[in-house]
C-alpha cells in the first residue's frame, strides 16, 4: 500500500524539535512519507550541533530567512520560521498534498517577539479555518478535552453558557463516536448546590440538553474535579472534557505524559501534535530526549488519514 504523505512542521529550531525529528525518522519513515517543513540553513545548522547530518532520505521543504541557531533561546527569526512552517503544512493538507499536519513544539513568547499574533497552533488553526478547533490531549488509556484552552483562568466562567457548551459537547461526539464522555464541574466539590458557586447548574443544564439532542445518554456530570480522575472513575470514563486547560492537562500530563498527543478536532485537516514543549532547558545538551509523544503523534495521524 503506497504510503501517505505527512507533512512535518519541524517547530522551534533553538529547542528539542530538531533532535526528536532525527532521532525519529529512522522509524516512520517506514510508516509514512515524512516531508519536514523548515529552513534548510537552519536544520543544517540544527544536525551539526547535535553531532549528526541530515539523512540523505529526508525530504525538506525549504520556508523563510536563513539564521544560525541559538541553542534553548527565545529568537523571532525561529518564532518566524516555525509560524511559517506551520502554515505551509496547514496549506499542504488542505489541498490535499499532504494528509495530515504532525507539528514539533513552538515557544509562544518567539511568536509573540515576531510579531505573530496567535498564541498558537490552536488558534493558528480556528484563524486560518474560521471555525471553532476542539485541543484533545491523551493516549489510548485517557484522552481530555478543554472546553477553554489559551485564556486566562479570570475570564473562564464567563464562556460558560448553555448553548455554548451544549455546541462544543455535541461537536466532541461528533468527531470521537464515544458513548461515555465525562463532563468535569468547574468549581470545588462542584459548587456544592450553589455554597462555591453556580456554574454547574448551567454545566448540568447543557448536559442534559446535549443528551437529548442526541437521544441517549452520553454525557454524565458534571464530575467533581478532584476525583473525576481517580482509578475507578478511569475504569467508567476514557473521554473526559475539562472546563478550562489545566485541569484537564495537571491530570494527563502526570499519568501519561511521554506518550500522550494532541489532537486538533472539528477540522477540515488532520492535525496531531506532541504534547510537550520545546524544552529549551534541554535542548543540545544530551541524547536522552524522548520521542514516545512524537512517535504516537506521527501513527495516529497516519491511522486517521488511513480512516478518511
Amino acid at each position: 500500500m503506497k504510503k501517505n504523505k505527512i507533512a512535518i512542521s519541524l517547530g522551534d529550531l533553538n529547542g528539542i524539535s530538531p533532535q526528536i525529528a532525527l532521532k525519529a525518522h529512522k522509524k516512520i519513515i517506514k510508516w509514512c512519507q515524512p516531508i519536514y517543513i523548515t529552513n534548510r540553513f537552519a536544520f543544517k545548522n540544527s544536525a551539526k550541533l547535535l553531532g549528526t547530518k541530515i539523512p540523505k532520505n529526508l525530504k525538506i521543504i525549504n520556508i523563510g530567512k536563513n539564521f544560525k541557531i541559538k541553542k534553548g533561546k527565545v529568537c523571532p527569526l525561529s518564532g518566524k520560521i516555525s509560524y511559517q512552517s506551520f502554515i505551509k503544512a496547514i496549506k499542504l493538507t488542505k489541498k490535499n498534498r499532504t494528509k495530515a499536519v504532525v507539528t514539533l513544539p513552538i515557544n509562544k513568547e518567539s511568536w509573540n517577539k515576531a510579531g505573530i499574533t496567535q498564541k498558537g497552533h490552536t488558534d493558528t488553526l480556528e484563524s486560518f479555518f474560521k471555525q471553532k478547533a476542539i485541543m484533545m490531549i491523551g493516549c489510548p488509556q485517557l484522552f481530555g478535552a478543554f472546553f477553554t484552552h489559551h485564556i486566562p483562568l479570570k475570564d473562564v466562567a464567563s464562556h460558560i453558557k448553555t448553548q455554548k457548551l451544549k455546541k462544543f459537547f455535541l461537536a466532541f461526539y461528533r468527531n470521537t463516536k464515544q458513548n461515555k464522555i465525562a463532563i468535569l464541574a468547574l468549581n470545588p466539590h462542584a459548587g456544592d448546590n450553589g455554597v462555591m458557586g453556580d456554574e454547574e447548574k448551567i454545566i448540568t443544564k447543557a448536559i442534559k440538553k446535549s443528551n437529548e439532542k442526541l437521544k441517549k445518554e452520553i454525557f454524565f456530570g458534571p464530575l467533581v474535579p478532584d476525583t473525576a480522575f481517580t482509578k475507578q472513575n478511569r475504569k467508567n470514563f476514557t473521554y473526559f472534557i475539562a472546563i478550562y486547560h489545566d485541569q484537564g492537562l495537571i491530570p494527563l500530563k502526570a499519568l501519561y505524559f511521554e506518550e500522550s498527543i494532541n489532537v486538533s478536532l472539528n477540522l477540515p485537516i488532520i492535525r496531531t501534535s506532541v504534547d510537550h514543549g520545546t524544552a529549551f532547558d534541554k535542548a543540545y545538551k544530551n541524547n536522552n530526549i524522548s520521542i514516545k509523544s512524537y512517535l504516537n503523534a506521527v501513527k495516529d495521524a497516519i491511522s486517521r488519514a488511513n480512516q478518511k
